[in-house]
């Protein structure tokens, strides 16, 4: 892997100005630095790994509620901050995010990593199906897609069918949304299909926000809902920014934008970098967003770290194999047996039938009991919940009870789905 060199090279330099620059103006990270010893002096990857303390997302928090109302992580005077957003709300409220205009513009950069992997083109016309609220993701896909020069439509405060009526009526090609919206507009295509809507264009989806865009079952179901579009995964956070792109000839997996990003995967037990093809927690480094930036953050993203090397060169890519198999609070034991929900959603996906589905976590003396809804297509056949329970057996080695419910009983999504209800 000498090709590594020039990216890490890259990595290291820009980590030093960075760090440079939160000595001079950063609170939140101005201790945390003198303690680590990371000085002045030259120092690698490997130093910074050994050295520098996690970042978490309680670090956050409190520095926030200490600081009100943006805390103390900011790396240049108030005045500077032109932009404004906000994850979504944890116990104690949602993390407020401030950025320059330069920083606002390094994310917009891996913007466009994204879409130059899926073969965007600035003549593509986009429509963005998702209402524009505080959340980054939203605010940075639009404006980097205007700044590349594509026809941008944005689809705040429209129904589902309204929005479908603007993508035939502004010949959209790109659809930006969750997955499980997707798969919505999708379902609607299909069941109100006509003239006007036969004349839809769509090419691609770039789906984000949820890990089903890196599940097979769930790409396929979409490509066949719009009739062979093809599917382009990436995720992030608010956190953090855009943080990977899925290369074309490496489908269900997420490249890093690594001159942006210095990644880890780390063991949970031993916070130990974990080797090719293990499984462990996410860390990432921002290293183009300094204004409001993050050193070795614990993301809780459960992912597999893999190389991926290029058909036409440049070098071995740092990716996560099958995308983000899932967040590391959200595993539930059942009965002994660790269950995450992205891994049960793969078993569901794969039968067809499915429209629709919901978990159902309850405590029956004190042990944690699933159950799933399903929701069923006219075709599917009588022993569909048969057939669904003993694929969940087989692969979790657990008996998961399974219904089915009346078609249109379960509730649909516009954004991130909410398919794991605890009882």
């Amino acid at each position: 892997m000498s090709d590594r060199n020039g990216i890490e090279t890259l990595q290291t330099e820009r980590l030093a100005a960075l760090l440079r620059e939160l000595r001079e103006g950063n609170a939140f990270y101005r201790e945390r630095l003198v303690k680590s010893g990371l000085g002045e002096r030259p120092f690698t990857l490997a130093d910074f790994s050994a050295k520098m303390p996690f970042t978490s997302k309680m670090d956050l928090v409190w520095d926030r509620e200490e600081f009100p109302p943006y805390g103390s992580n900011l790396t240049y005077p108030l005045a500077r901050y032109s932009r404004y957003c906000q994850s979504s709300g944890t116990t104690r409220g949602p993390l407020p995010s401030l950025d320059t205009t330069e920083s606002w513009s390094a994310m917009l950069d891996c913007w466009d990593r994204v879409y130059e992997a899926a073969g965007v083109t600035p003549s593509d016309t986009i429509f963005f199906a998702f209402s524009f609220g505080p959340f980054l993701g939203f605010w940075t896909a639009f404006e980097s897609a205007t700044r590349r020069g594509n026809l941008s439509i944005p689809g705040g405060g429209l129904s589902s069918k309204a929005r479908l009526q603007a993508m035939v009526a502004h010949g959209a090609e790109v659809l930006c949304c969750t997955p499980t919206y997707a798969m919505r507009l999708g379902e609607l295509l299909a069941s109100h299909h006509n003239d006007e809507t036969a004349a839809y264009r769509l090419k691609k989806i770039i789906v984000a926000g949820e890990p089903g865009g890196s599940i097979e079952a769930v790409r396929e179901r979409l490509s066949v809902l719009w009739k062979g579009a093809r599917v382009f995964d990436h995720h992030g956070m608010t956190e953090t920014g855009p943080v990977t792109f899925e290369h074309p000839d490496k489908p269900l997996s997420l490249c890093v934008i690594e001159e942006a990003y210095y990644a880890e995967v780390i063991d949970r037990e031993t916070h130990r970098e974990v080797a090719p093809g293990q499984r462990g927690e996410l860390v990432l480094t921002t290293l183009t967003r300094t204004a409001s930036p993050l050193l070795r953050y614990r993301t809780g993203d459960l992912v597999e770290k893999n190389f991926f090397e290029p058909p036409g060169g440049g070098g071995p890519i740092f990716c996560l194999e099958g995308g983000v198999l899932g967040r590391v609070d959200e595993m539930v034991v059942i009965r002994g047996v660790n269950v995450y929900p992205t891994a049960v959603e793969k078993i569901i996906r794969g039968f067809s039938e499915v429209i629709e589905f919901q978990v159902i976590q309850t405590t029956s003396q004190s042990m944690a009991e699933l159950t799933v809804m399903l929701e069923a297509d006219a075709a599917a056949e009588p022993d569909l919940a048969e057939r669904v329970q003993r694929e969940l057996a087989d692969a979790l080695t657990l008996r998961i009870p399974v219904e089915v419910v009346e078609p249109g009983a379960l509730p649909r999504f516009e954004f991130k789905s909410q398919r794991w209800i605890r009882g």
